[in-house]
């Protein structure tokens, strides 16, 4: 996982995930180990909308049909939840949370404070996601801070576009291309689908889970990222592998992924709510019992 650094035993565990979900700096750390390739991200692509949680990175995120008066999501992994990683097949629908996000501006600053009111959805299973609904709306955080929310694409990332990572944690960009989209991605007990890899100049590090993903074309998030292979390992954590159609298992040591976002648009409706049952939505749902 491109880690969320947890801090202590956690964000040690966390932090040599390449292909496991990225894990959120340990306290103190420096963004020094970041890569340089892509620090100059495209233009028109800044830290605006971006967040820094305590362990990961993320950004406010706005459906195309998102309302002003909408609450406002923040999107990141499912791996970075204060509550730890949520098992293979668990799925957290509208749980309680006072979690905060540190805003930023253009430039990377921290512009103001946001909390969430709940985890809205989170799941390790399929993908890797989280999204927390937050006490203000998108109008007001517009208002207040002038920040518009990022907008996720509703379609499918495209083979070759140029990218860029945002991660609000380390305030570093990572630019390169989409390389292509992996069938399944396996790393320790979690399994993920149509991932997407990057061409091997986004060398994300541990603190960037969470982080959106811009297409430049579209100027949107085209997926979010976490993880990649770290030390070329077969499918444990931190080291995640491709499965093909056929079961073909490909390791790529130093490559990393992200995963695709435009089936959480179907998802969400009027007032920011998850509705797993809406038309078009296919994000995991909770197991009977749960």
């Amino acid at each position: 996982m491109k880690k969320a650094l947890a801090g202590g035993l956690l964000a040690l565990t966390l932090v040599g995930f390449g292909t496991a979900p990225a894990v959120a700096a340990p306290d103190g750390a420096s963004a020094e180990g970041a890569s340089s390739a892509g620090q100059l991200a495209a233009k028109g692509v800044d830290f605006a909308g971006t967040v820094a949680l305590s362990n990961c990175s993320g950004s406010v995120v706005r459906m195309p049909q998102s309302k002003a008066d909408d609450p406002a999501l923040v999107l990141s992994n499912g791996h970075c939840l204060e509550t730890g990683f949520p098992a293979a097949g668990e799925v957290i629908v509208d749980q309680p949370s006072t979690r905060t996000f540190k805003l930023l501006d253009a430039k990377g600053a921290e512009k103001a404070t946001l909390k969430a009111s709940k985890i809205s959805y989170a799941t390790m299973t399929d993908t890797d996601i989280s999204l927390y609904q937050l006490t203000a709306t998108y109008g007001e955080i517009t208002k207040k801070y002038g920040i518009k929310a990022l907008e996720i694409e509703d379609d499918h990332p495209v083979k070759g576009r140029a990218i860029t990572v945002v991660s609000g944690y380390w305030k570093q960009t990572y630019t390169c291309k989409i390389d292509g989209f992996v069938y399944r991605l396996k790393e320790g007990e979690w399994t993920w689908k149509d991932s997407v890899r990057y061409t091997p100049e986004c060398q994300t590090i541990g603190g960037t889970s969470g982080s959106p993903v811009i297409d430049h074309k579209t100027g949107k998030v085209t997926a979010v990222n976490n993880t990649g292979n770290e030390n070329g390992e077969r499918c444990t954590l931190d080291n995640p592998c491709e499965v093909d159609r056929n079961g073909k298992v490909t390791v790529r040591e130093g490559i990393n992924y992200a995963q695709q976002t435009y089936g959480i648009v179907p998802c969400v409706t009027h007032d920011s709510k998850i509705d797993l049952n809406r038309p078009g939505c296919k994000l995991p749902r909770p197991a009977a019992g749960r």
